[in-house]
């Protein structure tokens, strides 16, 4: 799935790995003009414990039966401004992408079917070890103004017994607000790339599309930005260069671009160091207080966590020159303009630029309030909620928040036995601690909030294929 920002964390852990194949994948689930859909003929609404906030008894599911039981994303997305939910169908002549109205699960408009290319070797995945599959998926992205669904896959253009073909990345963008039962994309733009299974991301957060490729880790060194309006695909073949400062600096590593803006490349070099080339970078916009250099070395100081809502989440060592293990102070900047909106210190470890992120970044629908795990900041009061363990209550992991400041997590236990439950917790973060209270077992939090009026959750059913909820608000 690729809402407001990518799938991960704590919400979707036990949706997205699951022991059984997840379906059959043979595309049963339309008829020729891709319009029935058997799983989601009229059926009493799955038994949800959902937090206080939402109806249980009213909203709408639907199911997907072709997703496989161990995958890194669920291909379904949310478009705020349209009020829609879309979703990825198996046609039998490719897939579909299906847009239902958030608040009654009507359907709004269908694509026609879609053909991403032919799959890399190995995408399939393996459910007994544990190997994630790479299937299609479909996302949302806000352009200048108007809002767009992409459906995306990785795979071979052109392969067959007599051509090698061509490894591409294939986004087909269509206008999230379109009406009609065979919708045809604006356009499709192919992004040659190079890569394996799993070592593809594709991401929004910051107002264009940023394809990266070529690792498993969260900020590939290849890049290439996608404007959708155009479809004109900027590539970043040599990211070391594009930050003038990696010239002078002591180790500088490589570099990676951590997204795309309307103003250029957000850029990371992961020893330290961050900006948009031309723009801003981090020592000019750095906390006050904060060292413009840390380590043994001299290497520039301030990491990017990540980006979401036009704002970085950046950590900084508070340690000086040697690096002593003090707790990290974390920012949030202006993406376009790298100007300091919060700080506060926080105990959570700060992440290299390249390493993988144990929670991905979310906002409050309304962009008031951004977290990313337990590291929180409410933006219009310009101060920061640390849910790090402090030795006695343990760490709250935030998956989702509401406008009003309600919001959701898991609590993070050492070491769970196998089989433990999650405990879900609730928060207000209109107040200095986050007031966190511990739900009922068995309360599933919601992967998205205020989406027209709703929650949307996520779950499995009972012979293992991917169930979609949407459930009112009171």
């Amino acid at each position: 799935m690729r809402g407001a920002r990518s799938v991960g964390g704590v919400v979707l852990a036990a949706v997205l790995v699951v022991g059984c194949s997840g379906g059959n994948g043979d595309g049963r689930e339309q008829d020729k003009n891709g319009i029935t859909q058997p799983g989601d003929e009229a059926k009493p609404l799955a038994a949800l414990q959902v937090p206080s906030a939402y109806d249980p008894a009213k909203g709408w599911d639907a199911t997907l039966t072709w997703v496989p039981g161990v995958v890194r994303t669920i291909p379904v997305t949310a478009a705020p401004r349209s009020g829609v939910i879309a979703m990825m169908r198996a046609a039998p002549n490719g897939y579909t992408v299906e847009a239902r109205a958030a608040d009654t699960g009507k359907p709004r408009w269908f694509s026609g079917p879609w053909n991403p290319p032919t799959p890399v070797e190995g995408a399939q995945g393996d459910a007994e070890s544990g190997r994630a599959g790479e299937i299609p998926d479909v996302m949302t992205i806000e352009q200048d103004g108007r809002e767009y669904l992409l459906a995306y896959a990785h795979g071979m253009r052109g392969k067959d017994s007599l051509h090698e073909g061509a490894e591409v990345v294939r986004l087909a963008v269509y206008a999230a607000d379109a009406s009609g039962s065979s919708v045809k994309p604006l356009r499709e733009i192919d992004v040659p790339v190079s890569a394996d299974p799993g070592e593809v991301r594709v991401g929004s957060t910051g107002g264009r599309i940023l394809v990266a490729w070529g690792s498993d880790e969260a900020f590939p060194e290849s890049a290439a930005a996608v404007d959708v309006a155009t479809g004109k695909v900027d590539a970043y073949e040599k990211p070391n260069g594009m930050l003038p400062q990696c010239a002078t600096t002591v180790a500088c590593a490589t570099s990676h671009v951590m997204a795309a803006t309307a103003d250029g490349p957000l850029v990371g070099m992961s020893t330290g160091g961050f900006g948009i080339p031309g723009r801003w970078f981090s020592d000019a916009v750095r906390p006050s207080g904060i060292k413009p250099q840390t380590g043994l070395v001299g290497l520039w100081n301030g990491h990017v966590y990540g980006v979401a809502g036009g704002h970085v989440l950046a950590g900084w060592s508070t340690g000086g020159t040697f690096g002593a293990p003090n707790a990290p102070l974390w920012s949030v900047h202006d993406v376009r303009t790298g100007r300091l909106k919060a700080r506060m210190t926080c105990a959570h470890p700060v992440t290299d630029s390249n390493k993988a992120r144990d929670y991905p970044m979310i906002t409050s629908p309304d962009g008031r309030f951004l977290a990313a795990g337990p590291v929180v900041f409410d933006l219009k009061r310009g101060k920061g909620i640390c849910l790090e363990s402090d030795g006695n209550r343990k760490t709250i992991a935030l998956a989702s928040i509401r406008d009003d400041g309600t919001a959701y997590g898991a609590v993070q236990e050492e070491s769970a036995a196998d089989g433990a439950e999650t405990v879900t917790a609730e928060l207000n973060l209109t107040t200095d601690t986050g007031e966190p209270k511990a739900l009922g077992a068995g309360t599933t939090a919601p992967y998205l909030t205020n989406v027209n009026g709703s929650g949307l959750f996520f779950g499995r059913d009972d012979d293992g294929h991917v169930r979609v909820s949407l459930r009112r608000e009171r």
